[in-house]
């Protein structure tokens, strides 16, 4: 499928977010308009305290812009089910096996449409976590964390799958392996955000969104 540049998923509107320290106002993201349309991986590059985690949670609604709009498509809004994210920290239940926390969008949205969902022993298996299922996040390495956090994100299907540094933990054959899963998803309509620092994942993408000192420069 290729990308729907006529009705994007989430796009921006001259969205600015400040910060005080110190007595200072520092701008963290300044003017930043974009689009992310189904159907594509896009990427959002630039050097550590450009901006990239702040973007995304303006984009994810964890923080306000000061000035601008975030808009989300109505289909897009609300729940795992139509967009998941995958943060840095990986965001995994240590009280939880690896299976508990892969499962966990289904059983916060039960009234969801279990039918579009993947099934869970097949996609542990596909991240190479099957033998892992039953043990908790401490129990296993920071490599298999992450790939158990992109299954949580891989589960429903979503409409949108937004990942800061998806591929950090991982050596080329598995981040090739978890490229090929985000371009899957993307194939079948989704719009899929990754911000990441790595040349391999942008030389991936379908468009790269370059920040700089929190200002878009290309993209």
């Amino acid at each position: 499928m290729s990308a729907d540049l006529s009705n994007p998923a989430i796009w921006l509107d001259g969205v600015s977010r400040h910060y005080t320290s110190g007595g200072q106002t520092i701008t963290a993201v300044s003017d930043v308009s974009l689009e992310l349309a189904g159907g594509a991986v896009h990427a959002l590059a630039g050097p550590s305290g450009s901006g990239k985690t702040t973007l995304i949670n303006l984009m994810i609604d964890a923080e306000q812009p000061d000035e601008g709009r975030v808009h989300v498509r109505d289909d897009v809004a609300g729940g795992w089910e139509h967009m998941a994210f995958v943060p840095q920290g990986l965001g995994l239940m240590n009280e939880l096996t690896i299976e508990e926390n892969v499962a966990l969008p289904l059983r916060l949205d039960a009234s969801s449409n279990r039918s579009s969902h993947r099934d869970i022993d097949e996609l542990l298996e596909s991240l190479s976590i099957s033998e892992l299922a039953h043990r908790f996040p401490r129990d296993v390495s920071l490599g298999e964390q992450q790939r158990a956090a992109l299954a949580r994100a891989f589960v429903t299907n979503p409409r949108v799958v937004i990942a800061d540094e998806p591929t950090a933990h991982q050596d080329e054959q598995r981040a090739r392996s978890i490229m090929a899963m985000f371009a899957g998803l993307a194939a079948a309509g989704a719009a899929v955000l990754l911000a990441t620092h790595e040349q391999r994942i942008l030389d991936k993408a379908d468009t790269v969104f370059m920040l700089e000192n929190g200002q878009l420069i290309s993209g």
